[in-house]
């Protein structure tokens, strides 16, 4: 089986840069990734992080799709407890009046913050205890369902924007599998449960409206290059990130660097490989290697691919290298 191949962009702003110069990146990367033959691009929610500029996730997915003409755009995901569903209805009902059949709405149950930010949001930690509700109203809302109730999403309304659940452990595959819907797992960050998480979906998957049949999008890290030793160097921007994450340090994506042992230490350093266990770093031959394993094993229906490559150019042309591997 060979899954089909997408995209999350984290939207980097890079240290020396501007978060104009972030969107000019993105832009470039979704063109490049549609002439190469991707299947999507997801966005994610993320506040309060300067690194990261698609806190407007709406807005961004917006600009990707005006930028593109056929490859699917969208979240990954929106933190729906961070919004009334009506509002992200109505969003993302815009969105696909805008570019039909493009659009997708991943939703994720995690604030995509700190709990102070939380508290700007105007939100609280046990707002999550409403996301399965706020799922189903969701549905209804972009269904014609509500048509004829008090409330009604315009637009929104009977756009059947394609709902998928984000997750990182069994709640989220137990959850995807009672909706009836496509579930994305966050294996790029949060590798643990991923075995377990993917037997209760399958064995629990509903059929539903939207999804006939269990639909699995793996999240994995992947970075070629022409050598294995510059793949290992443009990867130490996204090693500097989990770091600078433990350190508790707000800062912009930072340019590889030669030595990575002279930056972390011992326990930022085994955090970091814990959370990148599902990362693919080298050559085409040598990351082809890899991918050949992991999804032997995890039988994914789509990749859901995270490039943390400072340098723009460079990162396209990993995303081009990684494409030829799947065209083999």
């Amino acid at each position: 089986m060979t899954p089909k191949l997408s995209i999350l962009d984290l939207v980097f702003v890079n240290e020396g840069q501007h978060v104009k110069d972030a969107f000019d990146n993105s832009v470039r990367s979704a063109q490049a990734a549609e002439e190469y033959g991707y299947n999507r691009i997801w966005v994610a929610e993320h506040h309060n992080m300067p690194a990261i500029a698609s806190a407007a996730t709406s807005v961004v997915i917006g600009l990707l799709a005006s930028q593109t003409k056929t490859i699917r755009i969208g979240a990954g995901g929106i933190m729906l407890p961070n919004h009334s569903p009506l509002v992200i209805a109505e969003q993302f009902g815009t969105l696909e009046a805008l570019y039909p059949g493009r659009i997708d709405l991943g939703l994720g149950r995690a604030p995509g913050t700190d709990q102070m930010t939380v508290q700007a949001l105007r939100t609280t930690a046990q707002s999550s205890n409403n996301f399965p509700q706020d799922i189903v109203e969701l549905q209804r809302l972009l269904s014609m369902e509500s048509a004829n109730d008090p409330i009604v999403a315009t637009p929104g309304l009977g756009s059947q924007v394609p709902l998928w659940i984000l997750g990182s452990s069994t709640f989220g595959a137990q959850l995807a599998a009672h909706l009836g819907l496509p579930y994305a797992f966050a294996s790029h960050f949060a590798p643990d449960a991923i075995q377990e998480a993917l037997s209760l979906y399958h064995a629990g998957f509903e059929p539903s409206a939207q999804q006939d049949k269990p639909y699995v999008m793996l999240g994995v890290n992947i970075i070629i290059a022409d050598t294995d030793e510059e793949a290992q160097f443009l990867s130490t921007s996204q090693k500097q990130s989990f770091a600078n994450l433990r350190r508790g340090l707000k800062k912009k994506f930072q340019a590889p660097i030669e030595d990575m042992d002279t930056y972390w230490d011992m326990h930022e350093k085994m955090m970091a490989q814990h959370m990148l266990h599902f990362s693919f770093v080298g050559s085409k031959e040598t990351v082809k290697r890899g991918l050949d394993q992991f999804i032997e094993r995890y039988r994914p229906d789509e990749l859901m691919v995270v490039t943390s490559i400072f340098d723009n150019e460079k990162k396209i042309k990993s995303l081009k290298l990684l494409s030829e591997i799947f065209k083999q």
